[in-house]
């Protein structure tokens, strides 16, 4: 018998990883300290601002830690309260009330905006649109249940387009009281200048070697661990969530692959490169290790496998190479092109625009 097809509320997230609790089940944070501290102070100073963008790196725990502040702000919504100015950290326990229904995404004070499902296609939008920014108005045209906050998560806010980041700015400029915006972005410059002058940036820090083993070994035990985890570790930048990735999806592999395709002209490798991200998950992970590379190769820095740093070449390269990937492999995905042939465009583009003199091509 068929299964029926899954209702679009109990469809995990479109970046979920199989196996790994969600940011919003997650009641354990992992370095980002002083982040945490900042947040904590400035809600019992009784000023809290109303916006905040959490900017740092890709799966370091941006979501975990905006989770985390709104269970504390739902479990003490005063911030005069004793239990707040006793407070070192913005824990909240799991078994707590506040935490089962946000857990549950079941907290009637909390709107979480990511991509979404668009029926039509059967997969996942490619950026967060305005319809989805336009659900914040009735949200907060309602009643804060419990006299307490009301958390808005936009995650992340670099996937809004342009009407829907002008139509955040609406309720950025003029928000109820108690009203709390957490923008998530790994890139402070892709936001509008007129949402950055409306909130309190925060930046989070990769994680350390530890933490980041620390993090991986808790919610995906062994994944850290095996042939090359010393190199996956050192792919993945202080990211758990990337070094999950990078050991699940051939990540190792591609690296590889992708520097024999470029640094060797390696026409079996460039080949083969374009088959391991001929799907969403291969070439997603196939541009991240690319950006990576060309960002070592601009700073000129060593590979962290057998290589010694290379002179950096000129940026007017860089630029196009970056520009390249990054705004054709957003074409690739949203118009449902040749993900193989785009792949294989780019590493023979990068092999002769980056190639050293007397290296074989």
């Amino acid at each position: 018998m068929a299964r029926a097809p899954k209702l679009e509320e109990e469809r995990p997230p479109y970046d979920a990883l199989d196996g790994v609790a969600l940011p919003r089940q997650t009641t354990v944070l992992v370095g980002h300290q002083a982040a945490e501290a900042a947040l904590l102070d400035a809600y019992r100073s009784g000023r809290m601002h109303h916006g905040w963008i959490l900017v740092g790196e890709r799966g370091i725990g941006k979501a975990t830690l905006a989770f985390r502040l709104a269970r504390f702000l739902f479990t003490h919504p005063d911030p005069a309260a004793p239990e707040v100015a006793a407070a070192d950290s913005l824990f909240v326990p799991p078994e707590h009330p506040a935490a089962h229904r946000v857990a549950a995404g079941a907290h009637g004070n909390l709107l979480h905006l990511q991509r979404d499902w668009n029926d039509r296609d059967k997969r996942y939008r490619t950026e967060l649109s305005v319809e989805s920014i336009r659900k914040i108005t009735p949200f907060l045209g309602t009643t804060a249940g419990e006299g307490g906050w009301r958390v808005v998560i936009v995650d992340p806010a670099d996937d809004m387009n342009r009407s829907a980041a002008n139509a955040i700015l609406k309720n950025l400029e003029e928000p109820p009281r108690r009203t709390l915006f957490l923008l998530i972005a790994e890139r402070r410059g892709s936001l509008l200048p007129t949402i950055l002058s409306r909130c309190r940036t925060l930046h989070l820090e990769p994680l350390s070697p530890a933490e980041t083993n620390a993090v991986v070994n808790a919610v995906a035990p062994g994944a850290a661990e095996g042939a090359d985890a010393e190199l996956s570790a050192a792919l993945a930048g202080g990211s758990p969530r990337r070094l999950i990735e990078l050991r699940r999806k051939n990540g190792v592999d591609i690296y590889r692959l992708m520097r024999a395709a470029i640094e060797r002209g390696d026409r079996p490798a460039q080949f083969k490169l374009s088959t391991l991200a001929g799907d969403a998950a291969g070439m997603e992970q196939f541009l991240e290790l690319f950006e990576g590379y060309l960002t070592r190769r601009m700073r000129g820095l060593a590979e962290p496998e057998g290589a010694e740093s290379a002179p950096a070449p000129p940026l007017v390269t860089c630029a196009a190479l970056w520009e390249k990937a990054t705004l054709s492999g957003q074409e690739v995905e949203t118009y449902n092109l040749d993900r193989r042939q785009f792949a294989l465009d780019l590493v023979e583009t990068a092999a002769a625009a980056l190639r050293q003199p007397g290296t074989p091509y």
